[in-house]
């Protein structure tokens, strides 16, 4: 054990001695945690918005307002015909148009089918899709507004018949994308970091040769194994501390579960991320390779196969069984679900399990494989 902890502190000591490690291994992960937290988002606010009102009526106008006091558009401009929507459109100055027919306000207090054509730019449809959602429910909402409005102004004898809806939303009751990209978020770039630090310092020692000067010493592989990873483990708990409080206090993600369970589930996790590193730096020679092979055989896939892009139950059943060897989808999976639902681990346990499977599989073959290269 003696040797061990030598072995550590000296890893320590090299680690943060080198001021661009240093940076990654601390300022790192907050900065990416923040810049991505904002990045990784599906809201859509601000929609660029061209309204045509042929109508120009109080209730044309009373329609324009619940749009814009929604908070999810913003006009950008004001026409009289349909023909000058499309140099908004074609220019990208717009995604939604709004045009309102000049018989509107007289089919509204008729009591009739008053329609109205919304046109939006589907180059990026997942954010039409969005704005059109938004788009429906305002008017559906000024719909229903004008309906109560009339029967309380001149209440009929029957009231016509109506079905209503009530819904409730749970664990994310604002719908926010933040709360559940965020804490996928905090996984990631716990995987980034471990996985290069790990690799980058051990391929940096075959690069000046300190790791030959190791193994020429009197010290057993295990314990040398051991001294490179366990400083690694106790820097990606202080980064997972770190990232943990930037999710809750600067993007105010609710924490529903167990602070220690997350923990504990980071830790299985590092597990497969110091796997992978050490792996890399037993086939890599240099820095810039590590890096390379990094980002394209690992960062990326998972990224594609974990759900954290793309949804798992989208993907073609082959894809599917795919993933089911790809560690960072069971580690988004517990994140999530503790942070909003904060369920434990007799819900989580599956999650766990295969995290403990696969990361004791990968971390056994990468020191096989680490300790038959320093032979």
């Amino acid at each position: 054990m003696k040797v061990i902890y030598h072995l550590v502190v000296k890893e320590l000591k090299q680690l943060f001695r080198d001021k661009r490690m240093r940076f990654m291994a601390i300022a790192a992960p907050v900065i990416q945690l923040t810049i991505l937290g904002y990045a990784a988002t599906t809201d859509v606010r601000s929609v660029p918005l061209v309204v045509c009102d042929a109508d120009r009526s109080s209730e044309s106008r009373a329609l324009v307002s619940r749009f814009v006091n929604s908070g999810y558009f913003e006009i950008v401009g004001d026409v009289d015909s349909p023909k000058e929507i499309d140099p908004y459109i074609e220019r990208g100055k717009a995604s939604l148009a709004l045009m309102i027919p000049t018989d509107f306000s007289a089919k509204v207090l008729g009591r009739k089918t008053a329609s109205l054509q919304i046109i939006a730019d589907g180059s990026d449809a997942n954010s039409s899709n969005i704005a059109l959602g938004y788009a429906a429910q305002i008017v559906a909402s000024h719909s229903r507004g004008i309906l109560a409005e009339l029967l309380e102004k001149t209440p009929m004898a029957a009231k016509p018949g109506s079905v209503r809806a009530v819904t409730r939303v749970w664990y994310n009751e604002n719908l926010l994308s933040r709360n559940y990209m965020v804490p996928a978020v905090v996984v990631l770039v716990l995987m980034i970091i471990t996985f290069t630090l790990t690799a980058m310092a051990i391929v940096k020692e075959r690069e000046i040769g300190t790791l030959e000067q190791l193994l020429v010493a009197p010290i057993r592989p295990y314990q040398l194994i051991l001294g490179k990873l366990i400083p690694f483990i106790l820097v990606g708990m202080v980064d997972v501390t770190l990232v943990l409080l930037v999710a809750v206090y600067w993007f105010h993600v609710p924490l529903r579960g167990s602070a220690l369970l997350i923990y504990v589930s980071c830790g299985l996790f590092i597990m497969t991320t110091l796997g992978l590193g050490l792996f890399v730096s037993t086939i890599a020679n240099t820095r810039q390779q590590a890096m390379m092979i990094a980002q394209f055989g690992f960062f990326i896939p998972f990224m594609y196969f974990s759900g954290f892009v793309f949804p798992i139950e989208n993907m073609p059943q082959t894809v599917q069984w795919l993933t089911y060897g790809v560690p960072l989808r069971y580690a988004l999976n517990i994140m999530r679900n503790i942070f909003l639902k904060g369920v434990g681990l007799e819900v989580l346990w599956p999650d766990a399990l295969a995290l403990v499977i696969i990361g004791v599989l990968i971390l056994t073959l990468s020191i096989l494989r680490f300790h038959r290269k320093l032979g």
